[in-house]
């Protein structure tokens, strides 16, 4: 009976340990605010909105428009970091705003930040229980912000093996120096130098793991952190360059959560579902750039869990509609209920009346007629 009961509890705490993922298979600037309320969270004090805003030229990052919705409901600001790859044109400050610039993030209403716009204010984010490097270089204007929401384009990429929530943690944060030390798996800082000593792809994978675990932790002590992947446009490769392969599966929607693991695996499972041509090679191309060792490594570091609830928000809202067509049944219900006995002594009461002066007709008619008989006779008599 003890052995049953230790089994029970062993199950409710597995359970308890789940993440929760919110899911959508609506994509639209109006769903992303909705999922975001559905986090059920509040984001203190100046909020950072962490994007990718895509090299010029490119096609399939989450442009500003699609952004502008959540961008309002927040108040919060755009945030990104310069690039250590010199083929695009956001490896220095000025190019970089020049790309936001071209790329439609910057006008006279639109906030955003380049966080290491000055390099000589990097600063090092510690990584204790790390597995490669050891600490993580980001931009000085990360501290203007207590809170933060990561805005991810869930897609395919060409080192990382995909890109989302937690490659915005770990690549996307990251100074322009902080992405040399990753990629080279700490061996420089210098993105001068950094192509010509690329980490083996598991060190890398690893030390992606290791930097975003560095920024959530930044985050969670500071105020908060919540993510949000958008699952449009899946190419097998990433908009960090403007080659980027015509995408092979469908749009599958969005997703929420508090947890980048979870939400990253809840991701990466739904395109296992497919299994579909397109998805196979997607999750081929992923494999072969050991993709899921990210996130195994960060739920080792204990940035989340790969154990998640997902939770259907149509499915929600199909049952809100049934709930609302069986209530407007029970009210049509309930309007018979009185209608009907109305109706039915409505019909009875026309029909005595009816009855009624139909008798009365009659029995005038048949005492007139008595009274001729009457008259008759007399005239006989």
């Amino acid at each position: 009976m003890i052995k049953y009961f230790f089994f029970i509890l062993l199950i409710c705490s597995s359970f308890q340990n789940k993440s929760d993922v919110y899911y959508t298979k609506k994509i639209s600037p109006k769903t992303v605010v909705e999922m975001f309320k559905r986090l059920n969270v509040t984001l203190p004090g100046n909020i950072g909105l962490k994007v990718h805003t895509g090299e010029r030229g490119g096609k399939y990052f989450l442009t500003p428009d699609f952004l502008q919705e959540i961008y309002d409901y927040t108040n919060g600001t755009f945030i990104e970091c310069n690039t250590a790859y010199t083929s695009g044109k956001r490896h220095t400050t000025e190019l970089h705003y020049g790309t936001l610039s071209w790329n439609g993030w910057v006008n006279n209403s639109r906030r955003v930040v380049i966080m290491d716009e000055d390099p000589s204010q990097d600063f090092n984010l510690s990584i204790p229980n790390h597995r490669n490097i050891s600490n993580n270089i980001v931009g000085g204007r990360i501290n203007e912000f207590n809170s933060c929401l990561v805005l991810a384009h869930f897609k395919g990429h060409a080192m990382g093996g995909f890109g989302g929530a937690l490659k915005q943690l770990s690549i996307g944060f990251a100074s322009r120096a902080g992405k040399a030390n990753i990629h080279s798996g700490g061996f420089t800082t210098d993105y001068n130098t950094t192509w010509s000593h690329k980490a083996e792809q598991k060190d890398f994978t690893s030390a992606m793991a290791d930097a975003a675990s560095s920024i959530v932790e930044y985050f969670r002590n500071k105020g908060q952190i919540a993510f949000i992947n958008v699952m449009s446009n899946i190419s097998i490769r990433c908009d960090c360059g403007t080659g980027a392969p015509e995408p092979k599966i469908r749009d599958l929607g969005i997703m929420a959560s508090l947890d980048p693991v979870a939400i990253d695996r809840a991701c990466f499972d739904l395109i296992l579902k497919e299994n579909t041509e397109g998805s196979r090679e997607w999750i081929n191309n992923s494999n072969t750039l050991l993709g899921e060792n990210t996130i195994k490594i960060a739920e080792e570091l204990g940035v989340g869990t790969q154990e998640y609830n997902l939770i259907c928000v149509d499915e929600d809202e199909d049952k809100d509609k049934d709930k609302d067509k069986d209530k407007d049944k029970d009210n049509m219900n309930y309007l018979w209920y009185i209608l009907i006995p109305v109706i039915v002594i409505a019909l009875v009461a026309i029909g005595l009346v009816v009855f009624f002066l139909i008798r009365r007709k009659s029995d005038g008619k048949v005492g007139s007629e008595s009274l001729g008989i009457s008259m008759n006779e007399k005239k006989e008599n």
